[in-house]
């Protein structure tokens, strides 16, 4: 195997298993918070920020994930 396709392989590897996690994170955040604001409506302002701060943290994990894979490809 060629070592530029295995680092391919493994920056491809990389940013595909770790953003799986946060991409699940984040549809099950936004679907419980509409289910929340579904029962409840006049407590958006209260659900809405929460929801927001969670997805930039489950957002952030996906970044590293993308740091990752490009120090793969052009530094190894």
């Amino acid at each position: 195997m060629d070592p530029h396709s295995a680092q391919f392989f493994a920056a491809a590897l990389a940013i595909g298993i770790g953003s799986i996690g946060p991409a699940l994170a984040i549809g099950n955040l936004v679907g419980k918070a509409l289910e929340a604001l579904g029962r409840n409506p006049e407590a958006q302002s209260t659900i809405f920020t929460p929801m927001i701060i969670g997805i930039v943290f489950a957002e952030a994990i996906s970044i590293y994930a993308l740091v990752v894979a490009l120090i793969i490809k052009f530094v190894g």
